[in-house]
């Protein structure tokens, strides 16, 4: 899933450029390419298939110049993930009735490669012999509110797997803490398995409209009318995520339980946490100066020199026509500043 717009990491995350296409961790990678090389161990080309807004299907295909062009899968306007796991569960479905899929967003920091290899390949040979629901669990290390929690229900006798309990949206630190000391609750993760008849059939239980748009067209799936009528049933459907749609309703949810070194990168902050520091805590290039400063997050072009004294916990963010100084603290006041650029009809600086 490849179709954000990633505005939490404006101004560097623009919407010719979102951060899936971006290397914002400096690794010499964007998400994309990384998410794609994770995956490519266990995974054909052939089987890899993207989905993403219109825009950025050239971007997908100069990233991924390993994947058909067929494979990429365009939106015409964004309407959260259920429709997006719709649309690809539909058309892989009318090309193999068995197929299994897996989903991820294309965004995501995972380090242990090897780790994460090994539980995708027992949580998917879970959903080939139960035919269930599946999604990542991650073991959390601390009380984070910007992520969605699983409650753990009954153990499978598998394995690190369970059913799922309750799904929690982003709680409140002190519930988050509760989350932490109880040890029945992991992150959510946003990676799913399933076999894509079992999310047609769930689908067509929870969201029934969604799942009535896509099987009127799923005659022309994969032939030349595709694109067509995926631009005419598109702007139909209910903007609505999997986990709300699906995954909180279904009586076929289970978790795995994994700890692979996960982070979703989604904003300043969670790149902050998972960024090399400092001796001050300070994520900043190397050549940079910085004096009586520390907790800082600093980001500019290549080429130029930052030079800065007395900041504590700022986000320092310079881009070829945009500056952005802002506390960490405040970072959720991005979506404010973006809207208002927008108010200002500033619309080139977005």
């Amino acid at each position: 899933m490849a179709g954000g717009a990633g505005t939490r990491f404006w101004p560097i995350s623009r919407n010719a450029a979102p951060k899936q296409f971006l290397d914002i961790l400096g690794v010499g990678k964007s998400f994309i390419r990384q998410t794609y090389d994770r995956f490519a161990p266990i995974i054909p080309s052939e089987n890899f298939y993207v989905v993403t807004n219109a825009n950025y299907k050239s971007l997908v295909l100069r990233h991924l110049p390993d994947i058909d062009e067929k494979n990429v899968l365009c939106e015409p306007i964004g309407r959260n993930t259920a429709p997006c796991i719709a649309y690809a569960a539909f058309k892989i479905h009318a090309l193999n009735p068995d197929a299994e899929l897996i989903v991820t967003p294309a965004d995501h920091l995972i380090t242990d490669q090897a780790g994460f290899c090994r539980d995708i390949i027992a949580a998917t040979d879970f959903v080939s012999r139960h035919n269930v629901l599946m999604t990542i669990g991650i073991t959390p290390t601390r009380p984070d509110t910007g992520y969605g929690y699983i409650q753990l229900g009954e153990e499978s006798g598998s394995e690190n797997i369970s059913s799922v309990k309750t799904f929690t949206e982003k709680p409140t630190l002190e519930i988050a803490n509760v989350f932490l000391s109880s040890g029945e609750f992991l992150w959510n993760s946003g990676i799913f398995i399933f076999r894509a008849e079992k999310m047609l059939e769930e689908l067509n239980t929870h969201i029934p409209d969604t799942y009535q748009l896509f099987n009127s067209i799923c005659h022309v799936l994969n032939t030349s009318e595709e694109q067509d009528e995926i631009n005419r049933i598109y702007p139909l459907c209910k903007s609505i995520s999997i986990d709300f749609g699906v995954m909180e309703s279904t009586e076929n949810a289970y978790v795995y339980r994994s700890d692979f070194g996960w982070s979703d990168i989604g904003t300043w902050g969670s790149m902050y946490q998972c960024s090399v520091k400092d001796k001050e805590g300070n994520v900043a290039p190397s050549d940079s100066m910085l004096y009586s400063s520390n907790g800082c997050i600093v980001k500019v072009g290549n080429g130029k020199l930052a030079v800065i004294e007395g900041l504590e916990d700022f986000i320092v963010v310079d881009t070829d026509d945009v500056l952005m100084i802002c506390p960490r603290r405040n970072e959720q006041n991005i979506k404010k500043f973006i809207d208002d650029v927008k108010y200002r009809e500033l619309d080139r600086y977005i």
